[in-house]
């Protein structure tokens, strides 16, 4: 039996079973089970999710209609379309959004526990909001280090150590082979890097209730400071991501040895695997001061808006999303891990490769809980090419990263202020 064919065979007999209470036999001639449900997706997620309709369709009678939004315009797009009264029956959220569009009323909460049981520890924190859960975890993306196997053999190594202190040490024994090359393959306007050096460091960023910025810190200096020295003494090119448009052929010619990404990683290795073949990398944890901890990344969740005129088939089509089933069949298309601790059983995911994806996924760094986060964490970028360029000193960067974000922070610090929001 195929693939396709097993999807469709399961849902028959879950889906149909766990969604009763929609009665769907009942409405299915009205005008409004007609009309499909909307579901707004992003990158590999928003691409590969039709995939995963037909089983639902099958099983329910529902038709879905997905789009596909562009990472690069889709906050805004969500934000304009919850003010025009026009968001999709479901949505695709990045993690650190979730508690943002909860605030204001987007998202609907969980009205079934049942939901989010059975998920790996950790991965629930981010999709709460007030206390209770506004999204259901469904695709995780830690972030660890893809190395290569030989260029850190040459150096006397067979993996990357885990610490700040161990991994310069070895960087430096690969510049020295390789003056012409660079270590890692950090761009300056990847923020992931930098904010989990910062979540390792202890930094917290907010004070006051989160309606300051804290960054002028013994901890925040550190972590800018191990940031900064990695350009500085020439183990990071100095570029964005539009200079290196293609990291696999970069990684793959030896133009750096490390690589800090996430899952849909292993799918471009996979597809592209003349270039860059299986016994020439490997992965590990990403370092920490004192060793492995946690680490940013790009997981996901979903919802169901606030808008949606058909709320109980909405949170079915969530449901088997998030299914153990949609999960692996997920993880086999884009690369993105299941959150869902009993897809960790199957024997499609013993592949000792993603062995430190599931050690990290465990340890998720945890953001501030504002809505103004996005904002935030780009400015903390910029802070930190200005340090890295030299335009100014970390104690500058960080008294002006302290204002500004204040300034950002000011109409929350007003509400919280008059007691309108905790």
């Amino acid at each position: 039996m195929g693939e396709g064919s097993t999807d469709v065979a399961w849902t028959r007999r879950s889906a149909l079973g766990l969604i009763p209470a929609l009665a769907l036999a009942g409405c299915a001639g009205t005008g409004a089970t007609r009309q499909p449900l909307s579901l707004w997706a992003m990158s590999y997620e928003g691409d590969y999710s039709p995939l995963l309709i037909p089983a639902f369709t099958a099983a329910t009678g529902i038709d879905v209609e997905v789009q596909s939004l562009p990472t690069t315009a889709s906050h805004e797009k969500l934000l304009t379309a919850f003010a025009g009264g026009a968001m999709p029956d479901v949505l695709m959220l990045y993690d650190d959004w979730v508690q943002e569009f909860a605030m204001i009323g987007a998202i609907a909460p969980l009205q079934s526990p049942d939901l989010v049981a059975d998920l790996v520890p950790g991965v629930l924190a981010a999709t709460r909001f007030a206390g209770r859960s506004y999204a259901v975890p469904w695709s995780v993306a830690p972030q660890v280090q893809f190395y290569r196997r030989d260029i850190l053999a040459q150096a006397g190594y067979d993996r990357p150590p885990e610490d700040w202190d161990g991994w310069r040490t070895m960087a430096r024994a690969i510049k020295r082979r390789r003056p012409e090359d660079y270590v890692v393959l950090m761009l300056l306007n990847w923020p992931d890097g930098l904010i989990t050096m910062l979540s390792q460091a202890g930094a917290t960023l907010l004070r006051d209730r989160n309606t300051r910025g804290d960054f002028q810190t013994p901890e925040v200096r550190a972590a800018f400071g191990y940031y900064a020295s990695l350009y500085a003494d020439g183990y990071a090119p100095m570029a964005l991501s539009t200079e290196i448009q293609d990291p696999v052929a970069a990684f793959a010619t030896g133009y750096c040895a490390v690589w800090p990404s996430g899952p849909t990683t292993l799918k471009d290795f996979a597809r592209r695997a003349d270039l860059i073949p299986a016994d020439r990398w490997a992965t590990a944890r990403l370092p920490g001061p004192h060793g492995a901890g946690v680490v940013s990344g790009l997981s996901t969740s979903l919802c169901v808006s606030t808008q949606t005129r058909r709320p109980r088939e909405a949170w079915a089509l969530v449901r088997h999303l998030t299914s153990v089933q949609s999960e692996l069949r997920y993880q086999r298309l884009i690369g993105n891990l299941p959150a869902r601790a009993a897809a960790w059983t199957s024997p499609q995911l013993a592949d000792p490769i993603l062995r430190p994806f599931a050690e990290q996924m465990r340890w998720p760094a945890v953001t501030p809980p504002v809505i103004e986060w996005e904002r935030i964490k780009i400015e903390i970028q910029f802070a930190a090419e200005r340090v890295v360029r030299q335009v100014q000193t970390i104690d500058q960067a960080l008294a002006a990263l302290d204002r500004q974000v204040d300034r950002l922070l000011a109409r929350r610090r007003a509400l919280v202020e008059a007691g309108r929001i905790a």
